[in-house]
């Protein structure tokens, strides 16, 4: 991902912001679409997660530029999460979204803490970065048991298979 040189600093910030509300409200759509409880609550803990950035890049926006208004742009220069999965898309490929998702905001978060202009606006978006490099382990991870367990997100409890593979004739 590479940041265009043109965009101002607030601006990038402002973006930051629309793709971390973009980022709460998809997990917040699959949080519903998912009945498993230990994925419900690694979706709820996302969804936190994304929230508490965006709660961050908000105050970071306020210290930085206390003369300006922030202005959440309708949509941000980020891909969002569902760009490239249509209506009908699995709970797998929701995941595999959200994981490339997750690898881009990596790397923009990245980038600006390696551009930023002071070393407060630095740190964060390194922060930023690192935690969504955790993001992404934790969605691979689910990736991994979906490919094993194609219906575990649509059970309750993980019951050791019996509720997700039929032995017999």
């Amino acid at each position: 991902m590479s940041l265009d040189p043109k965009l101002k600093p607030f601006e990038v910030i402002e973006a930051a912001v629309r793709s971390e509300m973009d980022a709460a409200d998809f997990y917040s759509r699959l949080y519903e679409r998912v009945k498993n409880e230990l994925l419900r609550g690694k979706l709820k803990f996302l969804i936190f997660e994304e929230e508490k950035h965006r709660k961050i890049l908000e105050k970071l926006f306020s210290q930085r530029f206390p003369e300006k208004e922030l202005q959440v742009p309708e949509k941000s220069f980020l891909p969002p999460i569902v760009a490239d999965v249509g209506d009908e898309a699995s709970v797998l490929d929701l995941f595999q979204a959200a994981l490339r998702a997750e690898k881009t905001s990596e790397e923009f978060y990245k980038e600006g803490g390696e551009k930023a202009e002071d070393e407060t606006s630095g740190k964060i978006l390194a922060y930023l970065s690192r935690v969504e490099r955790s993001h992404y382990f934790i969605i691979q991870s689910e990736i991994d048991l979906l490919q094993k367990f194609p219906d575990y997100y649509n059970v309750e409890d993980f019951h050791f298979g019996q509720d997700m593979v039929h032995i017999g004739p």
